[in-house]
């Protein structure tokens, strides 16, 4: 039987109310339009159709190898997390006997705990395949970029074809790595369950406020909208 108290219940249940909740809020709701990905995204476009024009594009492909690169290094940072989560689970009584001796008021048995780092390895194994898969879709971005035909050569229609192509793909490599990226802020408040449930809820709350504010009323959104 799952050692489940009532508490961590409410607290497991307000945890991933909050993480979907925001997820449909910022990527499926109507709210979704105001948010500093959408902005983002017609910046990429813009980015295409300027790319078209360009005779030469080493810069063009050099921005899309600092997009892998970043994307690269979260990936690698997921998997020494995974080793982390892996090696919670099999020191257990080490890492409760740890928090014993530094006073932390941990009141849990061993079982739950090993269901805690199970969820925080989830988390970052999730993390992982996105960064992965966003590495990937970088990579078909610069092989869109590679092909992209010079104006003149093509049709109008074929040149807004190939934009239309390379910014979504360029897009959708973004997207993935927003949802690693949001995999990691929301580990944080797991943390906060191996101390106590409230914890969890209060850090779930936190990261879900301050990820809105990013994303809907932060400076950074304001100068995406070109609303300086």
């Amino acid at each position: 039987m799952i050692p489940f108290s009532n508490l961590d219940i409410i607290a497991l249940g307000w945890y991933l109310l909050t993480w979907f909740g925001f997820t449909y809020i910022v990527d499926y709701s109507p709210l979704k339009k105001h948010n500093i990905s959408v902005s983002m995204s017609e910046h990429r476009r813009r980015w295409m159709r300027s790319l078209s024009k360009r005779e030469f594009r080493m810069i063009d492909t050099g921005i899309i190898n600092g997009l892998q690169n970043g994307t690269a290094f979260f990936a690698s940072t997921s998997l020494l997390a995974i080793g982390a989560g892996f090696a919670m689970l099999t020191a257990t009584d080490t890492a409760m006997k740890v928090a014993g001796d530094l006073a932390l008021p941990v009141d849990t048995s061993p079982k739950l705990w090993e269901i805690k780092a199970l969820l925080l390895t989830a988390i970052y194994v999730y993390a992982f395949f996105k960064f992965g898969w966003a590495y990937r879709l970088f990579n078909y971005t610069s092989i869109l970029i590679g092909a992209f035909p010079y104006p003149g050569e093509v049709s109008e229609q074929e040149l807004e074809h190939a934009i239309e192509q390379a910014a979504e793909m360029n897009t959708l490599a973004g997207h993935h790595f927003t949802l690693g990226l949001r995999g990691f802020f929301f580990s944080a408040p797991v943390f906060g369950w191996f101390v106590h449930p409230v914890l969890m809820i209060a850090g779930a709350t936190l990261v879900a406020f301050v990820l809105a504010r990013r994303q809907f009323f932060s400076r950074s959104q304001i100068i995406a909208k070109n609303n300086i």
